[in-house]
């Protein structure tokens, strides 16, 4: 009887453990930034369009960032594209004290767009990183396990957002009667609330560029595996052409785009349904904690589950099993569709590290170049969530102005993320066919 191949082999655990860190590090900057799409709404009193631009910037560094970080990576190592990513997430996370200083939404905008240059270096590399530390037979698995701290990181962010910055704000302050105050104060008395606010946003931030800071200083000292061409070559031209004509690759590069967009539109409007249903703000993140909780629930349960069943046959299952928690968020009533929002996460919880997987399998070393593709498609988390804005702004800047189909816009505008949870489950049917037939 054969052994089972290692998930990680005992001379690669402490830099598996540290590149696994990194995972929490940007589910931290993720999930402190989606209250900020709220937050910056209220204290610059900017409309639902305005307020998502902070998402599309914060997805847009992503897109812009991640060709050139697999050229980066191509070029010198995985460990040098760590370092340079930690530089440039702490540069885009200080940048927060001279935005609050000039007081300029363009600003705060400019300082997440570079802080996400960070990011895409760390995802380009870190998840090609975590394919590698290991065999091929056990790599989805491997990066199913590093992709379960995402979400430990993901629910530090909440907590400080929640703890920190949404229980501070003085512009989400209401009177006996529900009225928010701010609203109802001269221009001289909102600029002074104004600028306080506008702190309270940027200490949490400085002080994470000092965080990760260190962890630059620790991973610099640390020895870790290297993996780089011998000849230093970047034939990107023949590496795009293998990469096109592998249909995985296409279609995980396209299906990725359509879940990242989804979960962002999940864990950023969770906010909005629940202020339609009377829920604050500050409350409402009691719901992004449950689900990040059921995320992180339905990450190790999958860890367990890819032991004993296809990647395919069970990213269908849970794209199935996400389009009928949406479903449910957008016909249900009250408080039972909030729940179902929150019951999403759950569903989500495998499709990311799944569809990488998926899509860079048995690509050797053009997974460089395709990891960054992948990353790329994060960028649907920066369009999906504008056009969710758009829907909330058709009857005003509420969120329960119009009924569009007999339901709240609020609740119509989750049929995006269905139709995204469609075209991931389109995906995952076609790769299960191919593979029963091949």
């Amino acid at each position: 009887m054969s052994q089972k191949p290692a998930l990680v082999p005992k001379e690669l655990i402490l830099p598996f453990i540290l590149i696994t860190s990194l995972f929490a590090l940007w589910g931290f900057a993720n999930d402190i930034t989606n209250p900020m799409v709220a937050a910056f709404k209220r204290v610059l009193e900017l409309n639902n369009t305005q307020a998502s631009w902070v998402q599309l910037a914060f997805y847009g560094g992503y897109f812009t960032m991640a060709l050139p970080a697999a050229f980066f990576i191509k070029k010198y190592s995985y460990k040098t594209g760590v370092l340079l990513g930690l530089g440039l997430y702490a540069f885009g996370a200080c940048l927060f004290y001279p935005a609050a200083a000039w007081e300029s939404y363009g600003f705060f905008l400019a300082a997440l767009y570079i802080l996400t240059f960070g990011l895409a270096f760390l995802e380009t590399t870190a998840n090609p990183y975590i394919l590698s530390m290991g065999p091929e037979a056990t790599a989805t698995q491997r990066l199913n396990l590093a992709q379960a701290f995402n979400p430990m990181g993901a629910l530090t962010g909440l907590f400080v957002a929640k703890q920190f910055i949404l229980n501070s704000l003085q512009s989400s302050a209401t009177d006996e009667n529900g009225q928010v105050i701010f609203e109802t104060l001269d221009e001289a008395s909102k600029a002074v609330i104004r600028t306080a606010d506008l702190m309270v946003i940027r200490n949490p931030y400085v002080l994470l560029g000092l965080v990760v800071l260190g962890f630059f200083v620790v991973i610099s000292l640390a020895k870790m595996p290297e993996s780089k061409d011998s000849s230093g070559k970047i034939n990107f031209g023949p590496t795009m052409k293998r990469l096109l004509k592998n249909r995985n690759f296409v279609e995980g590069t396209l299906a990725q785009m359509f879940y990242v967009g989804a979960q962002i539109m999940v864990w950023t409007y969770i906010y909005q349904y629940a202020e339609s249903l009377g829920i604050t703000t500050y409350d409402a993140v009691n719901y992004a904690y449950a689900s990040l909780g059921v995320f992180l629930v339905g990450r190790w349960i999958c860890t367990f589950l890819l032991r004993v069943m296809s990647p395919t046959r069970l990213l269908a299952i849970f794209a199935v099993l996400a389009m009928g928690f949406t479903l449910g968020a957008i016909f249900l009533e009250g408080m039972i569709g909030l729940y179902s929002l929150v019951g999403i996460s759950f569903a989500m919880s495998l499709m990311f590290p799944t569809i990488y997987g998926i899509a860079l399998e048995g690509l050797g070393e053009d997974s460089k170049f395709a990891a960054a593709y992948l990353v790329m498609a994060i960028v649907g988390g920066a369009i999906m969530p504008t056009l969710q804005g758009m829907i909330l702004d058709w009857g005003g800047v509420g969120y329960t102005d119009i009924l569009i189909f007999g339901v709240p816009e609020v609740n119509f505008s989750f049929t995006l993320p269905l139709f995204c949870f469609l075209m991931v489950f389109l995906f995952a049917v076609r790769v299960k066919k191919v593979n029963l037939n091949s």
